[in-house]
């Protein structure tokens, strides 16, 4: 069960080379007297000479032709970009509505004889879709991006997204960062990274350039939610530990509870979560079985779909997951297979950093009445991208679906609303000591474990 996203590779067709190339001249066409006949001549009309002309023409230049001006690398690079892009965005109209087909060539007009020529006339080609999520990824920026997915990171730790307005926020700081410890809240716009404004550099650029060597640092600006002006921020750079699921028994007024923390979708985590469920359930851990579990997706910023929607069916006993839309406008339904890991009550806490395949989740809980969701509205990105490498170590992510929840809701810049809104201001350590949205979620599990615990 699972979405796979297929990934594109392969040359472009061959285009036809730019104008103004070479091209081999006819010479005159002559024929002299037969020695043993009286000379005759034809006589034709001038048109039919010039038509015969460019015939005979026409014929050397079929029999002559030179082939055609070969692409360098740096232009192929582009056409091939344009291609998978072409053959993979989930609106076709968008490209359409773009004149995609003519951006091709006004690119290729360009000079492009360097790979950062390149990458500067996709980045131009790409612009016009208007889809922060479908863009390059130079050759550190997919590189980095595909180590993420297996579950490691350097640099400072923060999360960051394209807002429609195209302004770069942040969706959460990884826990047990720098940024984390800082105090960085979710929402906050990232303005600056050592003096570059990010609206110059872009997503991609301001991402890396938060990165960097182990202990050297960065001075960032950033406009938290609900403050008046900036805020700057000196972090220390250093290897950060994912660690994509955290569990941890908890004690409420005498019943044992399960907390399942997952803070990135990445691939080991369908696995360490089938863990972690296998050992709050297991009388031979040593401790007695949870009574209930809070599932808590709070700044989970997404990551792999495949591995969110393992997760869901490892909850869900034969339910619908999601609804995935693709570029024909074809809906599919994934369904869980039948049986959980987890049969017991269950709440689930998200917040405005829960984003992507974490709200693929917390809809599907929510939508088939497995469990109420605490907190705050979600992030709000319904749309699926797909990561496909170039071939000189860059790669483009383009978005290929986008989904529904259960219910047929799409929350692409809507989000999700929680069952029960927690108070304001949220803790800015999620897991803490002092995190009263933990304490609160805690007390209503215990609420729902008595409800439905049979009565003697």
């Amino acid at each position: 069960m699972g979405l796979r996203l297929r990934e594109s590779t392969g040359r472009a067709d061959q285009p036809v080379s730019p104008s103004g190339s070479r091209r081999p001249v006819a010479q005159p066409f002559a024929t002299g007297p037969w020695p043993s006949r009286p000379q005759r001549r034809w006589a034709l009309p001038a048109p039919g000479r010039q038509a015969l002309a460019w015939l005979l023409a026409l014929a050397l230049l079929i029999g002559g032709a030179q082939p055609l001006l070969a692409l360098s690398d740096a232009q192929q690079l582009v056409v091939d970009a344009w291609r998978l892009v072409n053959q993979s965005y989930v609106d076709p109209m968008r490209l359409e509505s773009v004149h995609w087909k003519q951006l091709r060539q006004r690119t290729l007009e360009r000079p492009i004889q360097s790979s950062q020529q390149a990458y500067d006339a996709i980045d131009a080609l790409l612009a016009p879709i208007g889809d922060p999520y479908t863009r390059l990824l130079r050759p550190a920026d997919f590189s980095t991006l595909q180590s993420n997915t297996r579950g490691t990171v350097s640099g400072v730790g923060l999360q960051l997204a394209l807002s429609e307005g195209g302004r770069i926020l942040v969706i959460s700081a990884l826990e047990g960062s720098p940024a984390a410890e800082a105090g960085i809240p979710s929402g906050s716009e990232l303005l600056s990274v050592d003096g570059h404004a990010s609206s110059d550099l872009g997503l991609e650029a301001t991402a890396a350039a938060l990165r960097g060597r182990a202990g050297s640092e960065v001075l960032a600006v950033l406009q938290p939610p609900g403050r008046s002006r900036p805020h700057e921020y000196v972090l220390q750079r250093r290897e950060v530990n994912l660690q994509p699921v955290r569990s941890l028994r908890l004690q409420h007024n005498g019943h044992g509870l399960g907390l399942l923390r997952i803070t990135q979708f990445s691939e080991p985590v369908p696995q360490q979560v089938a863990a972690a469920l296998r050992q709050f359930s297991d009388p031979q851990s040593g401790e007695a079985p949870i009574e209930g579990l809070l599932l808590d997706l709070r700044n989970n910023s997404g990551g792999l779909v495949q591995a969110g929607l393992a997760v869901a069916n490892a909850l869900l006993d034969g339910d619908t997951i999601v609804a995935i839309e693709n570029r024909g406008g074809i809906q599919e339904r994934q369904q869980a297979t039948p049986g959980r890991l987890w049969e017991g009550p269950l709440l689930t806490l998200v917040n405005g950093g829960t984003a992507s395949a974490s709200e693929i989740l917390a809809g599907a809980l929510q939508d088939e009445g497995r469990s109420p969701l605490l907190g705050a509205r979600t992030f709000g990105k319904g749309l699926i991208q797909t990561l496909i490498p170039l071939g000189d170590g860059s790669g483009l992510a383009v978005t290929v679906a986008r989904y529904l929840t259960p219910a047929g809701r799409d929350i692409q810049a809507v989000g999700i609303e929680p069952d029960h809104l927690l108070p304001q201001p949220e803790p800015l350590n999620p897991g803490g000591s002092d995190d009263s949205w933990l304490e609160q979620a805690e007390a209503l599990l215990v609420e729902q474990i008595e409800q439905t615990r049979p009565r003697p």
